[in-house]
């Protein structure tokens, strides 16, 4: 049986470490204005948390997949992240040339923050954030692992951010 035809249950806490996680992307989601947040969270057991815009939750481990309704309320405070988030306009965007234009320090803010989950959640997890951009159907994508630099993909195009 391939992951399509795995059912998907839905669930009100998917345990007190991946409750936090799904808590702390839905605030990132909140506060930065993102599409979508995903981690690949490299924990016991190791799982990918995606949290989209008005949809549910997504939790997959080996085992199982298993959705989360958006709004439920967790019994558990998010990760502790300092970087502050605010929402921003869509950025003007330019996949072939790698330009990214938008609000004086946006990009970084959110790469600085991309990082900093990263970091929270442990050893090798990726942070995934997608942003809107005034090009419909192409979004702006932040990923970021302790150790590496932060990818910054337009479209099909992939572009490391310098330090």
């Amino acid at each position: 049986m391939d992951d399509a035809d795995q059912p998907i249950d839905l669930v009100t806490t998917v345990g007190p470490e991946l409750d936090r996680v799904v808590q702390t992307l839905r605030d990132v989601l909140h506060h930065s204005g993102a599409l979508r947040v995903v981690a690949a969270v490299d924990g016991e057991p190791p799982a990918v948390v995606d949290v989209g815009r008005l949809q549910p939750v997504e939790v997959q481990t080996e085992k199982r997949i298993v959705h989360l309704p958006h709004a439920i309320e967790l019994e558990v405070e998010p990760l502790p992240l300092t970087t502050p988030l605010r929402q921003l306009p869509p950025f003007d965007v330019d996949p072939e040339q790698g330009e990214v234009i938008g609000t004086i320090g946006g990009l970084d803010m959110l790469a600085d923050a991309m990082r900093e989950l990263a970091g929270a959640l442990g050893g090798r997890s990726v942070a995934i954030a997608q942003y809107p951009t005034t090009t419909p159907n192409l979004t702006l994508a932040i990923s970021a692992r302790v150790g590496e630099p932060v990818l910054v993909t337009i479209g099909d195009e992939e572009f490391e951010l310098p330090e």
